[in-house]
């Protein structure tokens, strides 16, 4: 079984700044995608930012300069550095993965962690 686990939510005063983290753990033989979006009450969800097996990354085109996605390939891990906060941001954010899981044979399986609650308010 894969599985995504992200941390890094809360309350944070507009201006202010999050780090979220994102770990797959499981059997993976690999990660192609793997990317943050965000969801608030009765919009869908949208791409924040992601990052592709070759390094390629994408941002919504409201973050650009104040959101920074990396990664750590080794640990399956991304994370979201998110500076200059204002309440647009706030939201559930949602780790998400494109890969391919290796049990009893290799299947593409498109991942969703829980969702970590993002508060941006003075």
């Amino acid at each position: 079984q894969v599985q995504l686990v992200e941390s890094g939510g809360g309350l944070v005063q507009p201006g202010g700044s999050l780090r979220l983290s994102c770990a797959a753990s499981g059997s993976i033989f690999s990660i192609y995608v793997m990317g943050w979006y965000r969801q608030v009450p009765g919009k869908q969800r949208e791409l924040v930012a992601r990052i592709t097996s070759g390094g390629s990354i994408t941002y919504a085109n409201s973050v650009p300069g104040r959101f920074a996605l990396s990664r750590d390939k080794a640990k399956n891990m991304v994370y979201l550095q998110m500076n200059s906060l204002n309440s647009e941001d706030s939201g559930v954010y949602y780790c998400k993965a494109e890969a391919v899981r290796e049990t009893g044979g290799r299947v593409y399986v498109e991942l969703w962690g829980q969702g970590t609650l993002v508060t941006v308010s003075s």
